[in-house]
């Protein structure tokens, strides 16, 4: 937190703005300038300003990390070339033989990082429903070092219990570590509920404009911190300073855009779930949802992401998505655009042939915040067109 801010405790949306972000001392500007820069003076040999060369650190990327790591509610902030390497880079940590417990319904590209790059250097995994802990202690062995959990989480939107498994690492020794990418920090702290890591694909809700791809990671152990920073020299999977100022400037309208993405999918989700082409909606701001009781405990808002199984199979799922005119058929999300996609297809067809299944008929919606109303007369017209 810069030291010029009130010595009391800010409010989500003063931080956004705030934290880690000094006015320019040398000519006064309000919003810091982008330090385009890959090496730095030194006075002396090995008397720096704090900086020696910006794979290691650049002022524009410190001032994201600092501003992550506050929203988070952790002490360390650390920033990467995109979500992939954040994870990529924490799960260097790991050593051969070391174990981790995967949730079951996980982002396609973190099973695949797991299943057909690490395996091939010693670290193994399991597959748990993380919404039962029964099924997360059976899949512990003497050899896990983390439990690995989104939530909610992609495609299925299901809520896990972020104390309730951050008990279990707790017993069992070893860390949770939480992807926040779909809550963001507005709607969900999960070091608050005890998580020790909390990682983000910043290429999404963070930045919210679809124009920069960025990882972020945050902490408050310290030892995980020194660890994570000394790949994150070594690895080299940084940054440039121009895609650390996007994010901090999308930080900055977070919570305002987390409002309206919630609101609409609220109604979109009420919408579908009264459709009769429509057979299920996973959404946790719907009270018939699984996960509806704890999302009320452990989230701010239920989101902007929303999942739904179509009646007619794969062939009316593949039909509808590429019906749509406001909603664009594109992989990725959390921008301020709504955006369709057959998850099976395309952000999880690396899951095809793995335990893990996503149905044919399953449709992915990131709901922006244009208009509600106009978000849905699209959907109308797209069910009339198939």
């Amino acid at each position: 937190m810069p030291t010029n801010l009130p010595d009391r405790d800010l409010g989500f949306e003063t931080r956004s703005i705030h934290a880690g972000q000094l006015p320019d001392p040398t000519t006064g500007a309000v919003i810091p300038p982008v330090y385009l820069t890959s090496t730095y003076a030194q006075e002396q040999v090995g008397l720096t300003k704090g900086f020696e060369y910006s794979r290691t650190g650049n002022p524009t990327r410190t001032m994201l990390e600092e501003n992550i790591a506050s929203l988070e509610g952790g002490t360390h902030g650390l920033a990467f070339a995109s979500g992939m390497a954040a994870i990529t880079t924490l799960l260097l940590t790991l050593k051969p033989g070391d174990h981790v417990v995967l949730g079951d319904d996980v982002y396609g590209g973190t099973y695949r990082l797991l299943d057909r790059t690490l395996r091939g250097y010693g670290i193994t995994f399991t597959l748990a429903d993380m919404t039962q802990p029964d099924a997360v202690e059976a899949a512990i062995t003497q050899a896990t070092k983390m439990l690995w959990a989104e939530t909610p989480t992609n495609p299925l939107m299901k809520v896990l219990d972020i104390r309730a498994l951050a008990d279990i690492a707790e017993a069992h020794g070893t860390r949770l570590v939480v992807d926040n990418t779909f809550a963001s920090p507005y709607l969900q702290r999960p070091l608050e509920h005890g998580a020790h890591i909390v990682v983000h694909s910043a290429t999404k809700y963070l930045g919210g404009h679809s124009d920069v791809v960025l990882g972020l990671l945050v902490t408050s152990d310290d030892d995980v911190h020194q660890q994570v920073a000394f790949n994150q020299n070594s690895v080299g999977a940084v940054p440039g300073p121009l895609d650390c100022f996007l994010v901090q400037r999308g930080i900055k309208t977070l919570a305002v855009r987390m409002r309206e993405h919630s609101a609409n999918a609220q109604k979109i989700a009420e919408y579908l779930e009264a459709h009769p082409a429509v057979a299920r909606v996973y959404f946790p701001g719907l009270a018939s949802d699984p996960g509806y009781p704890l999302a009320q405990r452990q989230m701010r808002l239920p989101g902007g992401m929303l999942s739904f199984t179509i009646r007619g199979g794969e062939e009316a799922a593949r039909a509808f998505v590429s019906c749509t005119r406001l909603f664009t058929l594109a992989e990725s999300l959390g921008g301020v655009e709504s955006l369709i996609e057959h998850p099976g297809a395309m952000t999880h067809a690396s899951l095809a042939g793995s335990p893990i299944e996503i149905g044919p008929d399953l449709i992915r919606l990131s709901v922006g915040i244009e208009s509600a109303d106009d978000l849905l007369q699209d959907l109308e017209d797209a069910f009339n067109a198939i």
